[in-house]
């Protein structure tokens, strides 16, 4: 149950994943290679060696490591960029769509 102190509306999932994102820009069109770090239902933190603007556009694809469950494939809006030391960048990303 949440209280006042917790202002998330879905529990974070502490993950150490690799997660590929692919800039939603046809003249870009390239792919990061991150870290997830944490997953809830509306969205995930990565962390990438470079940043990323607040609002652009990616396509988020997380595999599985059971063959049962498909893989994350969404859409999402970065909505924080925040440098950790050196190149490594921390991106908070809000899904926008599942796919």
């Amino acid at each position: 149950m949440l209280n006042q102190s917790d202002k998330r509306h879905f529990y974070r999932m502490m993950v150490n994943a690799d997660v590929q994102l692919l800039i939603n820009d046809p003249e870009a069109g390239r792919t990061i290679d991150g870290i997830c770090r944490d997953l809830s239902a509306s969205g995930m933190s990565v962390d990438i060696n470079e940043p990323l603007e607040m609002g652009t556009l990616i396509r988020v694809r997380l595999e599985s490591a059971n063959n049962s469950v498909p893989p994350l494939d969404a859409t999402a809006k970065v909505m924080r960029c925040g440098q950790e030391s050196g190149e490594s960048y921390q991106l908070g990303l809000a899904f926008i769509d599942m796919n």
